[in-house]
């Protein structure tokens, strides 16, 4: 696994479930924030760069493929890395296996860059945007 992914493991409880026994598919959403928290801590002076100079990265967009369903006891891992850094917006990816190798989910979440004191969206450019990019890893690094 490249050292730009990172990995979450967790198994899903009763209160993950939904009527039906499965994980609820808003669970899903909580899992891959998991994810991103994850990966944020992997990279410490990338956050502590944004905060002190008032940044924050914010989601805009999500777009999630259910692609079969976990149950209680399921040990399941999320794999969250970087697969695009554009002029103003960046690509997070996000999957999410069973500990069996099946993949349960996955997601593109789309990020920009927020300027904390003016409340606006701004470019990501500089040592910023090198940063980032030296972190961006291709789908196929995600495979189980």
């Amino acid at each position: 696994m490249s050292a730009s992914l990172s990995r979450v493991e967790l198994r899903v409880r009763g209160y993950h479930l939904d009527g039906y026994r499965h994980v609820n598919n808003a669970r899903y959403l909580e899992f891959m924030e998991e994810g991103r928290w994850a990966f944020f801590d992997d990279h410490p002076r990338l956050m502590n760069e944004l905060h002190q100079a008032g940044r924050a990265f914010v989601v805009v967009n999500l777009n999630i493929d259910y692609c079969a369903a976990a149950g209680h006891g399921d040990d399941l891992y999320v794999l969250t890395g970087m697969v695009d850094v554009g002029e103003r917006s960046a690509l997070c990816h996000h999957r999410i296996y069973r500990s069996d190798g099946v993949l349960i989910a996955q997601a593109d979440l789309t990020f920009v860059l927020l300027d904390m004191k003016a409340n606006k969206a701004m470019a990501i450019e500089g040592e910023l945007k090198e940063t980032l990019g030296r972190l961006v890893v291709t789908r196929e690094q995600f495979a189980a």
